[in-house]
Parts: structure tokens; sequence; C-alpha cells
């Protein structure tokens, strides 16, 4: 399969807004009143941050993080992110639930669909 993101498109058009995104969903979906939620949210966004800023690319400030170790903890994120709500116990919230799914099916996308070549 072709992968349509490139290693230098993956850091500033994915990491970057995901963290953004996933860390104010709480205020900007409305779910603040769901504290495992927001807590998944903080804790998901900065762990994608700090991946994000360890990783062996052009948008990466320490670069010790191989780029295909990246590439698996954006999957493994993804999977938590998408399975989270039931994990969790608030699936019956719709807001916080849509929001994870979706967090979740955008991590498992960017992590599968970038290409793994090193830099």
């Amino acid at each position: 399969m072709k992968k349509p993101i490139t290693r230098q498109m993956h850091g500033w058009i994915t990491d970057y807004p995901y963290v953004a995104l996933v860390s104010t969903a709480p205020e900007t979906v409305g779910f603040t009143e769901v504290k495992q939620a927001v807590t998944l949210c903080r804790l998901l966004s900065g762990s994608i941050l700090l991946s994000s800023l360890l990783t062996r690319a052009e948008w990466g400030v320490f670069r010790v993080m191989p780029y295909k170790a990246h590439l698996l903890l954006d999957v493994l994120g993804g999977a938590l992110a998408l399975s989270a709500p039931w994990m969790f116990s608030f699936s019956r919230h719709e807001k916080a639930r849509n929001a994870f799914v979706t967090a979740g099916i955008f991590g498992l996308l960017a992590g599968t669909l970038s290409k793994e070549n090193e830099m």
C-alpha cells in the first residue's frame, strides 16, 4: 500500500495539530464534566507532544527516538483513544465518546499511513 504522508508532513500536519485539538477537546467539544475523559485527553496529548519532541525528524527538537518507534506510539495511542470510552466507562457520554473515537481513528491513520523512511 502506498503511504501518502511523508515524514516531513507527519509532524507538522498530524502530530502538533493533534496535540492542540486533543488537549482542548474537553472545552471545545463540551465534556469537561467527564473527569476520566479530561484526564485522558491531557495524558494522550502530552504523550504525543513528548513523542514528537523526541523523534528523530525535521520537526523533532531533541531527536533521540527513531521515527518508526514514534509511528508505533501513534498507532498505540490511536488504539487507546478508540477503546477509551469503553475501557474507562464514559461511552454513554456522546460528546466524549465521539471525540475519542475521532482521535483514535486519526491516530491510527496517522501512524499507518505515514511513510516509514528514517532520517
